[in-house]
């Protein structure tokens, strides 16, 4: 959050001043990119050329007035008691504002992440009223909505959440707190207040290079689907970082092919390298505000065609997009990648998080311990010490 003294001129010539909330950038679903302010206004003004004695007095004054403003706002952010809200804030339901959130994230990558939103929402509108308004928000309710997750929460079959679902779920719950803080509509960072669920080891479905050498000699019927599934093997990339891919992003340096972008996840800068393969997957350069894998979209089509695609091939696994990035992970380890040089290509924010690929090698390295066939089936020693093979 970067907070500044915003000065306007307007039409009659008078400087408005106003204080200025900048909480970053994001890309929209056109792919361009959308900045993020919010305004406090301050209801005063100067005079763009002061002449008189009492006009260089009033811009003085208040300029004086915005300045402590200004250093009252910073000094309630950095405390955590960040409040710019007005009554029309505090007064909106925070069901509403949830919904609006789960449709944003839809509009900006529709994939798992907004299925998560939206799975959220449906919880949430069990044990919020949708009268509830943000003023009402207090610790005990945080509470309770940590509670019903953890003890009440049932999926559609009517059984208890999984660990992983009420860790995303609950985080999706505080993720609307953060930012309901950053608009101003609370006062306090709740979201800091309480704490997560604990994230279970998840099972992460992966190819191995012989089944991924069958997905790519295997009829697809979405051509767009199969090169920027098979790019995602290659690169590591995340499925909304390969949809919201720009052509302004590719560099072309030499023999050498990078991708500059921003992460949708964590928001931040990464530069990767890619293989010459992975570069011809994209094709010919095209104008820099194009979208690399045009037609490329997130749905319930798609989503049954990597499944038919996987069964064209042999491919006895249950295969998602996501598994794509999983396939990198692996194949890099087991062809040398030392971990720290996985861990950066995939954008991890902590080695852990790799670490977890490591342990999937480790096990198929024991299994490679059992691949020749066992030669004594059964077997005993005789009375002369010979040992004696039978079947």
């Amino acid at each position: 959050m970067k907070i500044s003294l915003n000065k306007r001129k307007l039409k009659d010539g008078r400087i408005s001043l106003s204080i200025e909330f900048y909480r970053g950038s994001e890309l929209s679903g056109n792919g361009k990119r959308r900045h993020l302010r919010s305004f406090e206004n301050l209801d005063t003004y100067l005079y763009s050329d002061p002449k008189s004695v009492a006009e260089k007095k009033h811009n003085k004054q208040g300029l004086e007035f915005a300045e402590n403003v200004l250093a009252i706002r910073k000094a309630e952010f950095v405390q955590g008691k960040f409040d710019i809200r007005n009554t029309a804030k505090s007064k909106r339901t925070f069901l509403k504002f949830f919904e609006e959130l789960t449709d944003e994230k839809m509009k900006q990558d529709s994939s798992n992440n907004y299925g998560n939103w939206f799975s959220t929402f449906q919880h949430l509108k069990k044990i919020v009223s949708p009268h509830f308004t943000f003023d009402e928000i207090d610790e005990s309710f945080i509470k309770k909505v940590r509670a019903y997750f953890d003890n009440e929460a049932l999926t559609k079959s009517n059984i208890p959440l999984s660990q992983n679902s009420k860790y995303s779920y609950f985080n999706k719950f505080k993720a609307a707190l953060r930012r309901a803080f950053d608009d101003g509509y609370l006062s306090i960072n709740y979201a800091s207040k309480i704490k997560s669920f604990e994230q279970a080891e998840s099972q992460r479905e992966y190819l191995t290079f012989d089944e991924l050498q069958s997905l790519a000699k295997a009829e697809c019927k979405y051509p767009v689907l199969k090169k920027a599934f098979l790019f995602s093997c290659l690169s590591g990339l995340r499925w909304s970082d390969i949809n919201t891919l720009m052509w302004s992003e590719v560099r072309d340096e030499g023999e050498l092919s990078k991708v500059n972008f921003r992460q949708e996840k964590t928001d931040g800068v990464e530069y990767l390298y890619i293989s010459k393969q992975a570069r011809e997957l994209l094709g010919d350069r095209q104008a820099p505000q194009e979208r690399v894998f045009r037609g490329l979209k997130y749905g319930m089509t798609y989503n049954t065609e990597i499944i038919r695609w996987c069964n064209r091939a042999a491919v006895p696994k249950h295969i998602t997009f996501h598994s794509a990035r999983h396939t990198n992970a692996v194949l890099l380890l087991e062809n040398g990648a030392d971990i720290y040089t996985v861990s950066k290509r995939l954008g991890h924010r902590e080695l852990r998080t790799t670490q977890i690929y490591a342990k999937i090698v480790d096990s198929k390295a024991r299994e490679a311990a059992e691949m020749i066939q066992t030669l004594l089936r059964n077997y005993t020693e005789s009375d002369g010490g010979e040992i004696v093979f039978f079947e």
